[in-house]
């Protein structure tokens, strides 16, 4: 048997891409694994193409990172071409809300560095006259973008890998993985391989892997095929003339993409209706196989590109290629620790592996060598997706995503494959009472209440159809009382003699005293923000954890970490206990009807307490996220319809309502409250995010308190700020540049129209500290002036929350 520090499974482009970037890192006795050869999951693939354009920082970068990785870094450390072409990619459409999210995803672009040029009619002719440009409105051109030779890029990384010390075993298919003495035992056909750490970058077989892992990777293969043309003579005739290499194009209502090659065009076509392939399992002789074209399924959007670009038709067809290609569900790739595993990682489930390949196994190369990825990892981070995402949520969503590769992403999207998967015992009584919902790591939670059964309002990037609606909910919170079903809560407790110790060295903030509620921030070792849990000493020897619905696996996970060394038990609640949110000035009054407890100066806010409500013992915690007096009531699932029911009533003449998760949203923001996963990021410390007062770091010792120290010490660090943006009927919501002069100094990170204030407010990151004068905030490509408010717009002296 022999030795690894670490086995990566899989030699497509991703796993070799690890490989690279570990041995760049100075990693020794790293063995990659492969049942053919290298890239054989990307030979087929061979149009390459590689692009800057993403929704997401995170997704852009490792993008980008590939691009000058294929471009610039091989090239010069081997001396080979790896067959990257520059030409330049474009995005057309007819359609106004996509221009919106071009215009959208062309600010966040300046943010990052990767600036894309919005584009007329005309600039698209000038850019690809084999196009016709009848009824398009416009697009945005990636000038940086191109193409590569999947196999060329793979073969180059690892020839430097291997010069730097690794060791490529191909032909060596893995048959088993087991755990042995605290490491990874990988049983394969020429030997069986120990190992510290284990990468699954399998790729098509990564759901197969995972299996042997103990894991169910939300992964699935879906058939993707293009199609290769002969010689097209308006190509060939460019390329006689000296002309420059055709930019791609695609054409996102159409649903296809087109690439020149050599004097030919490549085709794209990506159907609505996907087809997923092997879901239980990819047989076992399956290779580099291509499988018989079907371009039947396709016609209708070959012949939409054709009336597009009509020198389409005049090549005649060539090749036919025909395989799959991984989807998750929600087509990001499956990047960073195994959920509940040791030293286990997934680098796999790229739909974009080649685009995305190259720079995520640098990702992923430094999340293990430093222990926190490099950037925020949340829309790429593998426990994005829980127990619950089962074989049958995992089809419906890749076939979903696949369907909609071209579609129009907009914010506050809720797509509608694969619902229902996770259930409040308050579901139905919701739907009764006007909820529309939205999806939360699975659970279905009220987004908002209509006052029309099966009320649908289209979505959009300016001021939405439900604006209305919330205002009202806000409005009942505000002057009476509001319930809202919060049971999408992650929730744990942690019980056991060392409960206070355990929680001392949790995270940033000390342990509350008993009987009180606090907030602590777990760190990465980088000192940036891993978790936030609210945290309520329910007794010496307990405590009870509250996180967001999104956290559960992530947050699970440090737990149990860092519960090793303490005699504590930590059990997952979030499926046992339901949560009501009952808030608003009148709350304390609905409540006294129904308990006996003491509601007044013995129950001050931040209070945790185990009281009886209408008869059910609940765990009453006094917070609220929404800046008014107001209690969360824990309860076992079994109790929660009678719960709410007796608060219903009691509340009748009270003029209670409900609430959603938009009123929530916008109501945090006026009073200037963080949120985990859009404000709070792996990226940034407490201090650069606003909750510094969090953080008490004398005399405790946690995971990253040094390195958050001196990032707080240094000058260039970041300052997030809450904006008073001047707009009307288009809100802010997310990733929209901040700009002084028109240089980019800062980024939104989430944005609302605040009703009580009357207010559109944001928070963002700004790169210069103390910025105050001459802020705005590019929306849509439209400026802002924008006002930093130094103290929330409501209720600054918390006045009402304290009431």
């Amino acid at each position: 048997m022999s030795e690894a520090q670490v086995v990566i499974i899989g030699g497509g482009v991703m796993g070799v891409s690890l490989l690279y970037h570990l041995a760049k890192e100075g990693w020794q006795d790293v063995v990659l694994v492969e049942k053919n050869d290298l890239t054989h999951g990307s030979t087929w693939h061979a149009a390459g193409l590689c692009t800057h354009f993403a929704h997401n920082a995170t997704i852009q970068e490792l993008r980008a990172t590939s691009v000058r990785l294929y471009r610039d870094i091989l090239p010069g450390e081997t001396g080979q071409d790896v067959g990257f072409h520059r030409s330049g990619a474009m995005r057309i459409t007819r359609n106004r809300d996509r221009m919106d999210e071009l215009a959208h995803v062309a600010g966040l672009s300046k943010f990052t560095g990767y600036e894309l040029e919005l584009v007329t009619p005309d600039q698209i002719k000038d850019l690809f006259p084999l196009a016709n440009t009848d009824g398009l409105i416009g697009g945005i051109f990636e000038p940086d973008d191109g193409h590569v030779d999947p196999s060329l890029a793979t073969n180059a990384m690892a020839q430097v890998a291997v010069q730097g010390g690794a060791t490529i075993k191909r032909y060596n298919p893995v048959l088993s993985i087991s755990r042995e003495n605290r490491l990874w035992r990988v049983e394969c056909a020429n030997g069986a391989i120990r190992t510290r750490h284990l990468v699954n970058a399998a790729g098509t077989w990564g759901w197969e892997v995972g299996r042997m892992m103990g894991l169910n990777i939300p992964s699935v293969p879906i058939l993707h095929q293009y199609l290769v043309t002969d010689t097209v003579p308006e190509v060939a005739d460019r390329i006689a003339a000296g002309s420059a290499e055709l930019p791609i194009i695609r054409d996102p209502e159409e649903s296809w993409y087109v690439r020149q090659e050599r004097d030919g065009l490549i085709l794209g076509p990506y159907e609505k209706e996907a087809q997923p392939w092997s879901i239980d399992g990819v047989p076992p002789e399956f290779g580099a196989d291509l499988l018989p074209p079907d371009l039947d399924r396709v016609e209708h959007i070959i012949e939409a590109a054709m009336v597009r670009i009509p020198a389409l038709g005049n090549g005649g067809v060539k090749t036919v290629v025909n395989g799959p290609i991984t989807f998750t569900p929600d087509a990001n790739p499956l990047i960073g620790p195994a959920a509940g595993l040791q030293n286990a990682w997934l680098l796999t489930g790229s739909s974009m592996g080649v685009m995305e390949g190259g720079g995520a196994g640098w990702f992923l190369a430094r999340w293990m060598t430093h222990g926190a990825p490099p950037m925020d990892a949340l829309a790429v981070d593998s426990r994005r997706f829980g127990r619950w995402a089962d074989r049958d949520y995992q089809v419906e969503k890749a076939t979903e995503c696949f369907g909609l590769q071209f579609g129009v992403h907009y914010p506050h999207e809720e797509r509608p494959a694969a619902r229902n998967k996770r259930l409040s015992p308050l579901h139905n009584l919701m739907l009764e009472r006007g909820a529309v919902m939205g999806e939360a790591h699975g659970w279905e939670r009220p987004n908002w209440f209509s006052d029309r059964t099966g009320d649908v309002v289209m979505p959009g990037f300016r001021r939405p159809g439900w604006f209305a609606r919330v205002a009202k909910e806000v409005d009942v919170v505000t002057n009476n009382v509001g319930l809202a079903d919060l049971s999408v809560f992650s929730k744990f407790d942690v019980k056991g003699p060392e409960t206070r110790a355990f929680l001392e060295g949790l995270g940033a903030n000390a342990a509350p005293a008993s009987g009180r509620i606090g907030l602590t921030h777990v760190l990465t070792p980088a000192g940036g923000v891993l978790s936030e849990f609210t945290v309520a000493m329910l007794a010496e020897d307990h405590a009870y954890l509250t996180s967001a619905a999104a956290a559960e696996e992530i947050d699970r996970d440090a737990l149990a970490a860092h519960a090793a060394g303490y005699e504590v038990q930590i059990t997952n609640l979030t499926e046992e206990l339901g949560v009501i949110g009952v808030m608003g000035p009148k709350s304390r009054a609905l409540l006294s009807q129904l308990t006996d407890a003491n509601l007044g100066p013995d129950f001050p806010w931040l209070t945790a307490k185990e009281i009886s409500v209408a008869g059910q013992s609940v765990r009453a915690l006094r917070v609220s996220y929404l800046g008014e007096l107001g209690w969360e009531l824990h309860a076992p699932i079994s109790q929660m319809v009678a719960l709410f029911l007796a608060l219903e009533a009691a509340g009748r003449d009270l003029g209670l309502g409900c609430y959603g998760a938009y009123a929530a949203n916008s109501m945090r923001l006026e009073k200037g409250y963080r949120s985990w996963g859009s404000d709070l990021t792996s990226e940034r410390t407490p201090q650069e995010t606003g909750v510094g007062f969090l953080v008490k770091p004398e005399g405790r010792k946690f995971t990253g308190r040094d390195s958050m120290l001196e990032r707080d010490a240094r000058d260039d660090r970041w300052e997030m700020v809450l904006l008073d943006v001047q707009t009307n009927q288009t809100d802010p919501f997310y990733a929209h540049p901040v700009t002084v002069n028109g240089d980019v100094v800062g980024i939104v990170t989430s944005g609302a129209y605040g009703h009580r204030t009357g207010k559109a407010l944001a928070l963002a990151f700004l790169r210069k500290r103390s910025l105050r004068w001459g802020l705005s905030v590019e929306i849509l490509g439209r400026g802002h002036p924008s006002n930093v408010l130094d103290t929330p717009p409501f209720d600054p002296m918390n006045m009402r929350l304290k009431s």
